[in-house]
This record gives structure tokens, sequence and C-alpha cells, in this order.
């Protein structure tokens, strides 16, 4: 067995003080006094030859110790004879016998699980304990890969997450923070083969302790073991260790985020959750059919496949003639996959930067930057301080939109987080050092709650040629002129007639289609119909004006630059989209 199933199994067959369970071994330990006492007594068996560790990082009982039941006498007799050897080298000369007290379980022998525990809007928490189990409630399908990935002596925590805004133990100024709610800790002891969970020695006398700002929402997630992040919270779950507030809120998301350096109030920690204290941080969420109401002339059924394919491949790019809307739709499809579009989830979750020919490395993922005290300092770009927001809430999403991403150099611009933004990229094991590194040994991988998108103009004939390596780790989607039904129903509750849309929408076409045909021009020059489209909050009272003005102003000029070595054919399409309308 693994020693924490060791101790797993001896708490499932013996009653265990529970303050040896509850206490540490000193002040600053993380062993409790019955870990310790486990140590001691493999420490003894072992020089029994009783117990062997047949492998690393596992123990097992000798032949003779299989054999072997020991009395009350014997076992006496056996720590005394053990105890008075006295021999100076009686742990060197066993390599795999760590002083007891002293050995520690790698992330690679014990997993740290956080899972929930409501099936159908009903607790099971209770019957967990009770029975000894914890069980999924989606039976083999949406987790079940997870369950089998699980392994006897991991850790688990039944968790339970929500949204509060009064009685914090710090001010963060009545903002909503998130909380997980640890209700139960224990030690996976089995995990049956044809089962939706696993069994489990839970700990008894367990007091339920509320963890702030960095959860889990989702029903099983395995803790970072190698994040600062996950380390805290694991031994703030098992090891019974007091949350720091402090530093938490000077970490830059939790910074940004709240804006407010904490004050101590007395820690208040309800047993239950309180109508008057859990609010829901997104009560009203955005999806594509926000998209669609807002103006796309998208089905919400096409966006969702969009959408589909940005979560699938991490990174998306929407390209297209000018005009159809690219950016517009990629902020709102990042709306979509936060779950809101308001002010503050925007803020913190939704990062927009747009490239240009002089942007750099230094600029969008980390360099030396100018400081107050006349010196040089290492600031991180808008990509780092996006990939410190996912990492700070690993079970949200968060997005970074980029808009005209071929205007610069990506293969500048990225360096070598373009390699790590690949979607079979973004876990801890890929993690590269970056040009720049604060600290000795700093390695950076991308999370992978982190979604990029960018919108590409393919008409600017001064951008750069758009590299494989760029295109191999994006999924790209072409936006189109959009006329048609969704088009004019929109169109006509700003205002504009019927007829006169039909006439817009035909002089258009053609006008693209003489584009398209066109050797110096092509299909990638159309006009968008976001030229002739009424901005939500616009109210037409005269349709025709409205739509001379747009020619005039904005497609005119643009046609004008399409011929700018035939000003007779500039002239002559211009008369013709305006031909009877004036």
């Amino acid at each position: 067995m693994r020693p924490a199933q060791a101790r797993a199994w001896i708490m499932a067959h013996f009653e265990v003080a529970p303050e040896d369970l509850a206490r540490f071994i000193r002040a600053k330990s993380k062993q409790t006094i019955f870990e310790n006492d486990v140590h001691w007594a493999r420490f003894f068996l072992v020089k029994a030859r009783l117990m062997a560790a047949p492998k690393r990082g596992l123990w097992g009982l000798t032949p003779e110790g299989r054999v072997t039941h020991l009395t009350a006498a014997e076992t006496w007799d056996l720590y005394v004879r053990v105890r008075d050897a006295n021999r100076p080298d009686a742990i060197s000369d066993e390599e795999d016998l760590p002083a007891p007290g002293t050995e520690s379980e790698s992330s690679d022998d014990v997993a740290y699980w956080f899972v929930g525990a409501i099936w159908d809007e009903k607790d099971q928490t209770a019957r967990f304990l009770t029975e000894g189990v914890w069980e999924t409630g989606h039976g083999e399908g949406q987790f079940g890969d997870l369950v089998r990935t699980m392994k006897p002596g991991d850790r688990i925590a039944i968790k339970a997450s929500f949204v509060q805004k009064r009685r914090l133990p710090f001010n963060v100024g009545e903002k909503p923070v998130s909380v997980m709610r640890i209700k139960a800790t224990g030690t996976i002891l089995e995990v049956p083969t044809q089962s939706p969970g696993v069994k489990v020695a839970w700990d008894p006398s367990f007091a339920p302790r509320d963890w702030y700002f960095y959860t889990y929402r989702t029903s099983i997630v395995q803790a970072d073991t190698e994040s600062e992040y996950g380390r805290r919270l694991i031994d703030f779950a098992f090891r019974g260790e007091p949350q720091d507030y402090n530093w938490f809120l000077e970490q830059p998301y939790w910074s940004q985020k709240y804006g407010a350096t904490a004050v101590s109030i007395p820690p208040q920690q309800p047993a239950t959750m309180e109508a008057d204290e859990v609010e829901d941080e997104e009560a009203s969420p955005y999806t594509v059919e926000n998209i669609v109401a807002e103006g796309s002339f998208f089905s919400a059924d096409e966006l969702r496949n969009i959408l589909s394919t940005w979560e699938a491949k991490k990174n998306l790019i929407l390209q297209g003639p000018p005009g159809t809307g690219k950016t517009w739709l990629a902020k709102r499809l990042g709306f979509a996959l936060v779950g809101s579009n308001d002010r503050e989830t925007a803020r913190c979750r939704l990062r927009v930067v747009q490239f240009h020919p002089s942007l750099a490395y230094e600029d969008f993922v980390r360099g030396w930057r100018p400081s107050g005290d006349g010196r040089l300092s290492l600031v991180d770009g808008i990509l780092m301080q996006s990939i410190e927001s996912a990492a700070s809430e690993p079970d949200r999403a968060f997005v970074l939109v980029i808009e005209e991403i071929n205007r610069g150099n990506p293969a500048q611009i990225f360096g070598e987080m373009l390699t790590l933004l690949e979607d079979t990229k973004r876990q801890r094991p890929e993690a590269v050092e970056l040009a720049y590194g604060k600290v000795p040994g700093e390695r950076v991988y991308v999370p992978k709650n982190l979604y990029v998108i960018g919108t590409m103009n393919v008409a600017d004939r001064s951008l750069a040629i758009v590299d494989l390596a760029l295109r191999r780790r994006f999924a790209f989607v072409d936006l189109e002129p959009r006329f048609g039904q969704a088009w004019r129903a929109w169109s006509m509750k700003c205002g504009l007639e019927d007829a006169l849309l039909a006439e817009i929408e035909a002089r258009i076409e053609a006008l693209n289609a003489e584009i398209s045909s066109a050797m110096s021009l092509g299909p990638q020059f159309r006009i968008g119909h976001s030229y002739v489209t009424p901005e939500a909050d616009e109210r037409v009272r005269d349709g025709r004006a409205w739509y001379v003005a747009r020619v005039e102003t904005e497609i005119g000029p643009l046609v004008d630059e399409y011929w700018y070595d035939n000003r007779n054919k500039a002239k002559e399409v211009r008369a013709k989209l305006l031909a009877g309308i004036i």
C-alpha cells in the first residue's frame, strides 16, 4: 500500500482518537500525531523484518510479516529490542527507510481531489460519510475518465462552491467573492472498476471550513500540487492550516479585481449557507441568444458551433472582408464564453489588445520598462497578465481578444508563447523558460481556461503574411457579408423600410460581385454588411438620407481607394450606388 492508503485502512478498521487526527506533532509541522505514530510503527516493524518496501513509495509485509500476529507483550518486546540496539547506522543502512516524522509523499504518490456532492439539487454528503463512499451522480459518462484516474491513497475533499458578499473575514468593499466550503476530507481506499465512484475512509469529526478566492465549481477537480495556489489550498483543506487572506489580495489578479487591502475581521464561518449572504455572481448569464438579440446575423446554432470550435482548439481567428463585424462578434463570443457581459466581469476576465507594426515581445509578453526611480523593471505584458488571471481562477473561462492579429509580426510578438498556446501544450509538463525570467528556473505554461480570439482583415495589403505556425495553432472562421432576412429584420426595427432595404441589398451585392471579379481586388475586398447596418440604439427617420450619408462618408471613400488608379471607375461605382436615391 501507499502510506496514505495504509493510514486510511487503519482508520477504516480501528478506532483512532479524534485528537490524534487533529493535533500536529509540533506547532509548524504538517504531520498529525496519528501519522507520526504510524510512521514510527512502520520504522520498528521494518527493523524487525516484518515490513519492507517492495517499491519506492509503497509499504508491504515481508513473508514473515504476513504470518505474524503480535500480542501486546510481543509488541513491547519488539519495541525494546529495536530501541536498545542503539546502532548509529540504524537508519542509513536501509536506503528505503526515512526517519519517522520526516517522510514526505510526493505529488506523484498522492493526488488531491476536490469533488461535489449535489445530485438533482440534493446534498449527498451525509450518505457518503455514512456509507464510506463518494460517487459522481453522472454514472460513467461526463466524469468517468477522471474517476478512473483516482487511486488508493489519494486524498479527497467534498466541497460546495458559491458566492458571498457579506460576513467575510476581510474587507473588499462588499464585492462578490468566490467561496468553496470544505465539508469533509478523507482518503480513497478503493476504486472499483464498475462503479461511478470510490470507497473512502472519511476523516472523523471534520468541521466545515470556508476557503476564499481560488475555488473550483466543476464536480471533480484534481488540485495542482505544483502551483502555489494549489499548495495553499491543500494545506488548508487537508492539514488544517489557516488561509492567508492578505497573501491572496496582494497577488496581481486579486489586487486588480478588488483593489483593496484586507482588513482583519473576526472570522465568521457559518455552518450552512444562508440566503442573505450567498449571491449569484452571474444571475443573468450571457449566451448566444444575447448575441443574436444584439444584432448578429448568425443563427444561435451557428454561433454555438463557433463556440464549440473555439473551446476545443482554445485559439480562434475570425477573418473576413472589412465591415463583416469581426471585432463586434469576437467580443460577444468572449462574453458568451465567460458567461457575462457586466462591466466587472469584462474588466477582470476579458482583455482586449490590438496588434500593430511597432508592437514587440517586450510589450505583449514581458520586458524591461522604465520605473519611477529611474531604473528599469521587468514588467509583464497583457499575455502574461492574462495567464496569471486564468491561473488564479482555474475553474472559470478567461478571454484575450487580439484585434488585427496579423497587423504586427506574430512570430516576433508571441515568441516562445506561440508554442505554448497550442491546445496540446497547455499543461505544466510543457512549461518553458521565458526570454526574460523573473526568478531563476521560472517556467511558464498557458492554462487551459485561457481562450484567445483574434480578428484578421484579409483585405489589408499592409499586413504581414501569417506564418504556418500561427495557422496551425488557431482555428479559422470566415465571416462573409451577411444580408438576407436577419439583416432586414434588424434594420426594419431601426426604422428603415423594407423596399429601401431590398434596394440597398441589391446594390451592395452587385458592387461585391464587381469587386470579386476585378483583377486588382478579389473577394477579400468586398463590402461588409456593417457599412449599411444601423446601430442598436439608432433610430432612422429618413432612410434615404441615412443611406446616402453612408455611401458618401464610408463606402464611397473605400471605393475611391480600391480604384485609386481609375478615377472614372470609382465615380461610376458611386453613381450606381446612389442612382434614383438622391
